[in-house]
């Protein structure tokens, strides 16, 4: 039997594991990726912390060179060779040699597209400039660095507020540049719900990052030649800020164009269809990575998710498959974190915003628990926001933001999610607990108890977009914190009786009137609550509490 013959287009995370893992499966079949780039397999999410000096070796972003994965893979790697044509038909590609500027053709017998995604570069005037950048690439980080050590660059603006966003204002205020931030959106991180965000703003104005939102770009002008600057960024509002360095992190585009050219059926968004066991509409073809569309795992919709963990996996999958397996990518919780300052914020599963544009069923809540026990020096309060099936308590999708232990809990969260967890099987998760680590009851288990209270009809939630509602006639806000907190600053207006003094005092609460009681992070009032459900009143509890309504108040 002739051996297989397999070809792959694109490097990086997906294609690279996928012709490693097919050498595990076949010591016989020819394998030759193309890569249209100097470098094929790289680690493109240390971009960043390679521009800001964290990672200080331009070698240690280099995951497997040609050389190496000849020598471990016995694997063709060719370098600066971008694929032009796919012909499906024939079962052969068109290769262009960028080296030599000759151009080729390769059979092949199985196919792998691993094209990836190109940053979004839309028709704003000016936009094509020198001083103007997309990070993609090592040659990409180089360029930057190289601008900005020869252009004394002082000012950066980044446009877009998504992860590279995020961590370029981080890096390049690392290096001691003035960076600004402009978003036409009204938060950062499309992907989390505002009153989550709404940390993340905090954070970079805390951090000195000029953040401009719901303000997109209009134009970028030529400044005049004694203003100093290289670029001048036009918002929408009219103002004007003056750039030595532009990075453009507005988004990026499944690399899809030689699918499309070829026949392959393709998406609303433009990545390639591809079933669940990642073959595309030919029998030949198999594609992965950030080119394809995937299924949201929670929500079933066709979604475009460009993250380095599932290009890995679905590489396995698709050489497994290509050798007569039947494994199925059973879709993408959408799983991600990011570092932003002292801060970190991470998601899985879907977003409230998500959630309410499906119409789908679901409550939701929030709480502040300390990231590891309270009487152990350097600990932190974490924000949570957990959302779930109000019948079944089956999570649907967790945002967590903190200075510590939130990558911990965001990926117990994720597991939880892959496997049908509910709100009871979280509360009764046996976790790691040392006071340095975390606490008797994890902030996980905290989770799963106080959505618990709520499908089991314990108590009723009011939230922080609910409380401008309050109809003076008909409910009360009651402040529960002690004296010296509420002099911090309280929700107006609102009663006051601290909690140790409830059961005294409740004579002076209305028994006509609905109570929403709040505390600062959801404890202390969720006790209350209890006392005054089980004396008669008519009460919900503020989710959250004042931690989460402050938030919003300062976005």
């Amino acid at each position: 039997m002739k051996p297989k013959r397999i070809l792959i287009i694109g490097g990086v995370a997906g294609g690279a594991s996928a012709a490693a893992h097919a050498r595990r499966l076949s010591e016989e079949t020819e394998i030759i990726m193309f890569e249209r780039g100097p470098h094929v397999s790289f680690a493109n999410c240390g971009l960043p912390y390679f521009i800001g000096g964290e990672i200080s070796d331009k070698s240690d972003l280099l995951v497997q060179t040609p050389e190496s994965l000849r020598a471990r893979f016995n694997l063709d790697v060719r370098v600066l060779s971008e694929v032009k044509e796919i012909n499906p038909k024939e079962r052969w590609v068109r290769v262009f040699n960028h080296q030599n500027n000759e151009e080729y053709r390769e059979s092949y017998d199985d196919l792998i597209i691993s094209t990836g995604a190109s940053p979004l570069k839309p028709p704003i005037p000016g936009i094509d400039h020198p001083a103007h950048f997309s990070l993609r690439s090592i040659p990409d980080a180089e360029a930057i660095l190289d601008w900005i050590e020869t252009n004394k660059a002082r000012r950066a603006v980044i446009v877009g507020g998504g992860f590279i966003g995020l961590e370029m204002a981080e890096q390049l205020q690392r290096r001691g540049l003035q960076v600004a931030v402009v978003e036409a959106l009204s938060q950062v991180m499309a992907a989390f719900d505002p009153e989550m965000a709404a940390w993340l703003h905090q954070e970079l104005k805390v951090n000195g990052v000029d953040l401009r939102l719901n303000d997109g770009v209009s134009a970028f002008i030529a400044p005049q030649a004694d203003e100093g600057h290289q670029s001048i960024v036009e918002l929408k509002s009219g103002a004007r800020l003056p750039a030595d360095l532009v990075i453009l992190g507005i988004g990026v585009r499944a690399e899809s164009q030689l699918a499309l050219q070829a026949g392959l059926e393709t998406g609303k968004r433009g990545g390639i269809r591809v079933n669940n066991m990642l073959r595309t509409s030919d029998a030949h073809i198999w594609a992965l990575g950030d080119a394809i569309e995937v299924t949201d795992f929670v929500t079933g919709e066709a979604v475009m998710v460009p993250l380095a963990g599932p290009a890995n996996r679905q590489g396995r999958i698709v050489s497994d498959n290509i050798f007569g397996g039947n494994e199925i990518y059973a879709g993408t919780l959408g799983t991600a974190i990011v570092r932003v300052f002292e801060c970190s914020a991470a998601c899985t599963g879907a977003s409230e915003k998500t959630l309410q544009r499906l119409n789908l069923s679901y409550e939701k809540v929030y709480l502040h628990p300390a990231s590891h026990a309270n009487y152990y020096p350097g600990g932190s309060r974490i924000a949570m926001k957990i959302l779930f099936d109000p019948k079944t308590g089956k999570l649907l999708g967790a945002q967590v933001i903190g200075k510590d232990g939130v990558d911990k809990r965001i990926d117990v969260l994720a597991t939880a999610l892959k496997s049908g967890l509910t709100m009871h099987d979280l509360e009764a998760l046996e976790l790691a607990y040392a006071p340095p680590f975390g606490a008797a009851k994890d902030p996980v288990n905290l989770a799963g108890m106080v959505a618990q209270h709520v499908v089991k009809g314990e108590i009723k939630n009011a939230h922080w977009n609910e409380l401008d509602q309050v109809a003076s006639n008909q409910q009360v806000l009651l402040d529960v914190r002690d004296e010296d907190e509420r002099e911090e600053g309280c929700i107006q207006p609102s009663l006051h009786i601290p909690l140790d003094e409830l059961h005294e005092r409740m004579q002076e609460l209305p028994r006509d009137k609905e109570i929403i009681v709040y505390c600062q992070t959801g404890q202390r009032s969720f006790f209350a609550c209890r006392q005054l459900a089980l004396s008669g009143f008519k009460v919900k509890n503020l989710s959250g509490a004042y931690r989460t309504w402050k938030v919003m108040q300062e976005k």
